[in-house]
């Protein structure tokens, strides 16, 4: 049976769930409820200086539905903690006495200066604390008051306050990057320069969900208005995933111990960010959807997936996705697909059809014969996998790479590798071209 047992910064976890910083580790009964049934660690809500701040005492979540009404994305307007610090503090001191074995963090979000930062690290130190996350993710309400995303959106300032946690705390820091910025890998980069021994990301999308027609205000809405708030969830899992990876393959960070963040909801999504190179991952929309024991089954669904493919340990396929994320400058052009439709499987749906037909390239037939039919014309198709993304019926509909000649395009397919950067529809690969044939001219040695 695989080991699931982590060792992120030097703390121990019996496996790599921890319950991101939020509502679900905001006190002692829901952490302990949480360790009874099974998860790793706990990063504890985000604790501030006193007196504490005030949540609104309405609706504090928005939410996007599919079709069966499955929460795809939250959205949450609340703000950290609102419970007294010494509160917080005695808590957490005896949830980590009373589970050693269990990974302890606790985020941190106070004013950006330096002595309020020393204050409370210290506090933490003596709760016999793992580590702790410095939260510069919170899109809303504390970023209106200089702190959470109004810090992780300035480099220079990442650098700064976790250095000053680096110099008052033997504690490992831990700075949770917002994805609230154009480029993920600059605030990465700060975080490292600073002496952070690791990142954790994503926080929450600034985002409005929805707008009540009736009330005309955002969702959810307080006494007739609405705030942008923090979008996460099962939504947002491909833009974290892109984030992750942006560091993972950055060389001013390749490396830096991850832990990942962004609608974990399975063993799978868990498994794609442990491929990218996070040593653990952190679950908060999951839990609150379906309660703490849903660790059970993403316990149990990774370590069924390691034992089918014979990894012992995460460490055994940690970080093997990173390497084969590119540039879109760097894809094989040479490589050639076409869509393959199983005539067993097919229901005759026709969505395969419309799909291509409406907003692609016509490469579909409909009827054959004078039967309906679905075919796929590959003088047409230019295998770009629509029709498998809209069929209903799994692995009815697969794309089949071609080799020798392309229909489609009436060529010989080129049996090498070759990318757009010696493309020959390139411009700037002519200009290299140009260049390298251009003789060398010397200085004169006079000169």
């Amino acid at each position: 049976m695989a080991n699931l047992a982590t060792n992120f910064l030097g703390i121990s976890s019996p496996n790599p769930f921890w319950l991101a910083s939020a509502p679900p580790t905001d006190k002692e009964y829901n952490v302990q409820r949480a360790f009874e049934q099974g998860w790793g660690g706990v990063v504890w809500k985000t604790l501030g200086e006193d007196p504490p701040v005030v949540n609104v005492n309405g609706p504090r979540y928005g939410a996007i539905y599919g079709p069966d009404r499955r929460l795809l994305g939250l959205n949450n307007i609340e703000l950290i903690t609102d419970r007294a610090l010494d509160t917080n503090l005695e808590e957490i001191a005896r949830v980590k006495r009373n589970w050693p074995d269990r990974a302890m963090i606790v985020s941190l979000m106070v004013p950006c200066e330096e002595a309020p930062w020393q204050k409370i690290l210290a506090l933490v130190e003596e709760t016999g604390a793992d580590g702790v996350e410095l939260n510069f993710g919170c899109p809303h309400g504390m970023s209106e008051r200089g702190m959470g995303a109004a810090v992780g959106q300035v480099p220079e300032y990442i650098e700064m306050v976790a250095r000053w946690c680096k110099q008052h705390s033997k504690l490992p820091v831990i700075v949770k990057l917002t994805p609230n910025i154009t480029d993920i890998r600059f605030p990465a980069r700060a975080a490292r320069r600073g002496g952070a021994d690791a990142v954790s990301l994503i926080n929450t999308i600034s985002s409005i969900v929805s707008i009540d027609l009736d009330n005309f205000a955002p969702t959810p809405t307080i006494d007739g208005k609405g705030s942008h708030g923090g979008y996460c969830g099962p939504a947002v899992k491909p833009i974290a995933l892109n984030m992750v990876a942006e560091i993972a393959r950055d060389p001013e960070t390749i490396g830096m111990p991850m832990s990942g963040i962004g609608g974990i909801t399975t063993w799978r999504d868990a498994a794609e960010f442990i491929a990218l190179g996070c040593g653990t991952v952190q679950v908060c929309t999951a839990a609150m959807t379906y309660g703490f024991k849903v660790v059970k089954e993403m316990s149990s669904g990774l370590s069924d997936w390691m034992d089918e493919k014979g990894y012992a340990s995460i460490e055994d396929f940690r970080g093997r996705a990173a390497p084969n994320v590119t540039d879109w400058q760097y894809l094989n052009l040479n490589y050639v697909t076409k869509a393959r439709i199983d005539q067993d499987k097919c229901i005759s749906c026709g969505r395969c059809h419309i799909a291509c037909e409406d907003t692609s390239h016509q490469a579909i037939t409909s009827m054959l014969d004078g039967i309906r039919k679905f075919e796929v014309i590959d003088e047409e198709c230019v295998g770009c996998n629509l029709c498998v993304d809209v069929c209903p019926v799994e692995d009815c509909i697969t794309m089949e790479r071609i080799t020798g000649f392309d229909p489609r395009t009436k060529r010989p397919i080129p049996d090498t590798y070759g990318n757009w950067t010696s493309h020959p529809n390139n411009p700037m690969a002519k200009e290299r071209r140009q260049h390298a044939a251009e003789p060398v001219v010397l200085p004169d040695a006079a000169e």
